[in-house]
């Protein structure tokens, strides 16, 4: 807070999220928000009803008590004798999506947001589905939540309850992957939260970001397309990470962005904010592909409007192989487990290694593929690509994986962008139909957005496969794909146009909030395939080290392994296991504070069931004081 606000109110700058403002968050948040409040605003970090020193329970991602909750916050705010009346919303991912949501119910005082790395569909593009398919994210993400909502209040903060309050979060802890299981369509437990259902509801104005290494890409085109209320999107090339500190470089001076947005709509200032270009996106260059990626060579580009003129649809027909070469063909996929050996992580948060897609040629060598003739000149694919496609199924279940590649000359193959469809969403993602087998269907793929320069010399491959592990989970049983036609449409930008290149200041430098190394960080991640058997393994694990917050003394400690596997010809034999430990102590003597949990996730796969199983324990100075366990059997 500045000094002086009580007795000059001020704007305020809200952020809202279960991620625990004492520690899960205060290292990422503290110069950030210190330089609001240095900038002239009332900044504050509130955690969500039953995390952090939050009271109640937790129910739920983006439950009606959440959002509801959001609204009286700021409400709240609004009416304190610091506040003007004027408050913003900001943050990323979680925070990014219940600050969209928020503000499709039009609390009076919210006068503007800035969402970053979120969606405006829950189901179609969030973590859970894909194309009508579970991703695998899914059951991470079910482990990855239940560690984070297991951790309890601090009592530095609320005192002797704090023990209630934990026993009574892990006794009423919700079986979350089960609940997101037994919704496999696009039903209204997706769409409550999707703020494409009614884009006319929100009317602050937005600013939102993301990276295009990201999980969530696609958010930014969308709302600058759809949003009647003022709009300004900008596509970076970063990871999930707010824009000023992406391990994927350039990044960019998202603190005084940020702050200028908020002095036009919530001070009223004249900076020019409301005419900037609709849409500002990187256009990143041909690299050797690299999963440990930490630069991505490329410029900047504006568009005042969205989508541009300036884009064009460019189309290839498919022949025998081939792209923009129309012949008759005939061609069938298998189903072989071991494509997905290079996909990357859906989330690369720049922790572990190999998190970005690497080399796509052993996946190729398992998918059908269509290539085109080098290109004569540079190429730039601005916007979502699309492949139709004319096939049949031997059995009434399928799904079809669709990679956009760059063919190097001499033989490279680059990851551009993905597309999933489960064909039994083929007609939209409400309801499944059974396909009919042999019959010939007509099926569309939205690939994910991007903005990519292909040189001189180089072709675009299209990629189709029948599964993408661990990427999403495969079908229950062996299928076979008849592909028979196709098309490629690619959004190609022409070079002139638009408001053309701008650039972004690089970060501010920031101090950072002080803590002691007590355990340094590790990451680990191999992948294996024995040879008589066929067995795919993957083990990745994480050990984050173990810190001591300097100012409140406060220790933190968290490490998580997961370890998936599958059967080569068996689609049914896949198998995850996620372990994470999580704990929080003061002092380093035996009987200080000191706490942890731990959770064990396992998912596996039935021909036509999904099976989930999570253990929860809870450990106080080493022993044992809570064990909860959940397993249920979801039909596919």
């Amino acid at each position: 807070m500045p000094k002086g606000a009580d007795t000059t109110p001020l704007p305020a700058v809200l952020e809202y999220l279960p991620y625990r403002k004492s520690d899960g968050t205060a290292a990422r948040d503290h110069a950030m928000h210190l330089h609001f409040a240095q900038s002239g605003y009332v900044s504050l970090r509130v955690d969500r009803r039953g995390c952090g020193d939050s009271e109640g329970l937790f129910d739920d991602e983006y439950s009606e008590q959440e959002l509801q909750d959001g609204v009286d916050i700021i409400a709240w705010i609004a009416d304190q004798p610091w506040c003007d009346g004027n408050v913003g919303i900001q943050g990323i991912s979680w925070g990014g999506f219940n600050g969209l949501q928020i503000a499709a119910r039009a609390p009076e005082a919210l006068k503007a947001v800035i969402s970053i790395g979120s969606t405006v569909d829950r189901y179609a593009d969030d973590i859970h589905y894909k194309g009508g398919i579970q991703l695998g994210e899914n059951i991470g993400w079910a482990a990855t939540s239940m560690s984070w909502f297991s951790m309890p209040p601090d009592p530095a903060i609320v005192g002797d309850s704090w023990r209630d309050s934990w026993i009574d979060r892990l006794e009423n802890a919700p079986f979350l992957g089960r609940e997101w299981m037994r919704h496999p369509n696009r039903d209204d437990y997706w769409k409550h939260g999707s703020v494409c259902e009614d884009y006319s509801a929100i009317k602050a104005p937005v600013l939102t970001m993301g990276g295009l290494h990201d999980g969530y890409r696609n958010t930014m085109a969308h709302l600058v397309k759809n949003l009647q209320a003022p709009v300004k999107g900008i596509a970076g090339p970063w990871n999930h990470k707010y824009p000023h500190i992406s391990t994927i470089a350039p990044s960019i001076d998202y603190l005084n962005i940020a702050v200028r947005w908020w002095d036009h709509w919530l001070k009223g200032i004249d900076n020019g904010v409301d005419t900037d270009p609709a849409y500002s996106v990187y256009i990143m260059e041909s690299v050797a592909p690299n999963p440990c990626l930490d630069h991505r060579p490329g410029r900047w580009i504006a568009e005042d409007i969205w989508p541009s003129p300036q884009v064009t649809s460019k189309t290839f027909d498919f022949g025998d192989g081939t792209l923009g070469a129309p012949s008759p063909f005939e061609t069938t996929i298998g189903s072989d487990m071991a494509c997905g050996h290079d996909c990357g992580e859906y989330f690369p948060f720049g922790f572990g290694p190999g998190e970005l897609p690497d080399e796509q040629t052993h996946d190729d060598a398992l998918s059908a593929c269509f290539d085109s003739a080098p290109v004569v000149e540079d190429y730039e694919i601005v916007g979502a690509p699309e492949v139709r496609l004319t096939l049949a199924s031997d059995m009434p279940k399928a799904q079809m994986i669709v990679r956009l590649c760059d063919i190097f000359p001499d033989g490279t193959s680059a990851f551009i962008s993905l597309g999933l469809l489960n064909l039994c969403h083929r007609d939209g993602f409400e309801m499944a139909q059974n396909l009919a087998p042999g019959k010939d269907y007509d099926v569309s793929v939205t690939l994910d957005q991007t903005a990519y320069k292909l040189p001189q010399g180089h072709r675009l491959r299209v990629s189709v496969s029948t599964s993408y592990w661990p990427y999403c989970w495969p079908e229950g049983n062996p299928f076979t794909l008849t592909l028979r036609a196709g098309t490629l449409i690619v959004p190609q930008r022409q070079a002139a146009g638009g408001t053309g290149e701008i650039t972004f200041d690089p970060p501010m430098v920031t101090e950072a909030r002080a803590y002691k190394k007590l355990k340094p960080a590790s990451e680990y991640k191999k992948r294996s395939e024995d040879p008589d058997t066929g067995k795919i393994t993957l083990k990745i694990s994480g050990d984050h080290g173990r810190q001591e917050d300097l100012e409140t003394g406060l220790i933190t400690q968290s490490d998580m392994s997961e370890t998936w596997t599958i059967e080569r010809d068996d689609p049914a034999s896949a198998h995850v296991e996620i372990i994470w430990n999580r704990g929080l102590a003061r002092g380093h003597n035996p009987g200080d504070w000191n706490i942890h949990t731990r959770v064990t996730t396992q998912m596996w796969g039935k021909e036509n069931q999904f099976v989930i199983r999570q253990k929860l324990e809870a450990f106080e100075d080493g022993k044992p004081v809570f064990e909860k366990v959940m397993q249920d059997n979801i039909d596919r």
